[in-house]
């Protein structure tokens, strides 16, 4: 049986979220009072009183209906054919619940915890920043990642898009890093989507007052070249060593390297193309003898022919997500317990490369960065002479 959410306000009005799951309800609104629909929130608004003229009678007869109150108590009808009386759940919360037991209280604040919040960012505005982000070429994850952030956000306040303070934005930013504990790079991007839309598509600068939160300066984890070797070698499924291989021996972003194909792989030159990168940047990097002989033979066993790591079929390359879990269980294989991840690899091949007397020059260019400094920062460079110090532990004769 379909449940209906009906969330009462302190103004008095009762909101109606019509989810996918109860569409024959609009029909039936609509049919009885069309002022109560607001497509913007695709949800029907209606004041307590209404309930007394028996307005939600028929429409939501059939339904289990949970009424959810400003006190965080919650009151379900519907169940073992119990009838809905529309006066009494207009009453004040809690005046006809049965009596608490220890725990019901917190039982309720889960509960209405867990239902959806209504969207407040509409298709409308959806649409027009997806419109706006793609005349400017911006990628397609981006895009999702803009829309995301700004539903995220206004569900988060309750308010539409042209009812935003900076003072909302705010209060939202510290929810983030107090509630949920996010990093700095979260919440620049969520500012990022927000300062775009408002800036844009609104054209109301309600960030402009909103400081970016510095981002944490912590170090990657590195792997030794003995650690790199333990965790091939442990891996026994070919795709998934030659993908590790690769992140490695190349330097790749995990979105690039299941995103290569067979003729990406130029075996005289012993260099792979990346084509449309990070910032859609094509750009070649090397390619190892030992990967290059591995890809040989895995492509001649497997009849590879398009991407060098299909998916769940032929036409479709591994997901990003399918290429973390291979790390992540090659890792558990190789008995290696350090805080890491599949870019990890990409941080321990500029490291290595630097350790060895590779220029920054050409790192910079292997890695497909724009910025030196950032080749600097993901490199350590500034440790690149530290490795050449010998601790005095280990040279106690001296005087």
């Amino acid at each position: 049986m379909d449940v209906v959410y009906l969330f009462y306000q302190d103004d008095g009005r009762i909101r109606i979220p019509l989810y996918q799951s109860v569409p024959a309800l609009l029909g039936a609104f609509i049919k009885r009072r069309a002022d109560l629909w607001d497509g913007s929130l695709r949800a029907i608004t209606l004041l307590t009183k209404d309930l007394a003229d028996g307005i939600l009678d028929q429409p939501l007869s059939g339904f289990i209906r949970a009424a959810v109150y400003p006190n965080a108590l919650i009151r379900v009808e519907g169940f073992f054919g119990r009838d809905w009386e529309p006066g009494k759940a207009g009453k004040a919360a809690g005046t006809d619940l049965l009596p608490e037991s220890p725990g019901t209280a917190g039982d309720s604040v889960c509960l209405k915890d867990s239902l959806a919040l209504p969207d407040m960012f509409s298709a409308v505005w959806a649409e027009k920043l997806e419109r706006e982000l793609r005349s400017r070429k911006y990628s397609r994850k981006t895009i999702q990642s803009y829309i995301y952030h700004n539903k995220a956000f206004c569900r988060a306040v309750q308010k539409k898009p042209g009812e935003v303070s900076p003072e909302d934005i705010k209060s939202y930013l510290v929810s983030m890093e107090k509630e949920r504990d996010l990093s700095a790079s979260t919440m620049n991007l969520t500012i990022s989507s927000l300062k775009f839309f408002y800036q844009n598509i609104l054209k109301k600068d309600v960030t402009r007052e909103q400081r970016r939160p510095r981002y944490d300066k912590r170090l990657p984890a590195v792997f030794s070249k003995s650690e790199i070797m333990h965790m091939l070698d442990s891996e026994p499924n070919p795709k998934h060593r030659l993908l590790l291989m690769l992140v490695y021996s190349s330097g790749l972003r995990v979105s690039e390297v299941v995103a290569l194909k067979k003729d990406h792989v130029d075996f005289n030159r012993r260099t792979l193309f990346i084509h449309a990168g990070k910032g859609r940047k094509d750009r070649y990097t090397l390619l190892s003898d030992r990967a290059a002989r591995f890809i040989k033979d895995y492509c001649s066993l497997y009849a590879i022919e398009g991407w060098l790591f299909p998916g769940l079929s032929a036409t479709c390359h591994l997901s990003v997500r399918a290429a973390q879990s291979v790390f992540n269980k090659a890792l558990e294989k190789a008995q290696i317990n350090k805080p890491a991840s599949i870019h990890s690899l990409r941080h321990t091949f500029a490291t290595h490369l630097l350790e060895s007397g590779t220029g920054i020059k050409y790192i910079q260019e292997l890695l497909g960065h724009t910025s030196l400094r950032t080749t600097e920062r993901y490199t350590h460079v500034a440790r690149r002479n530290l490795l050449r110090i010998q601790s005095p532990l280990d040279n106690p004769q001296e005087d």
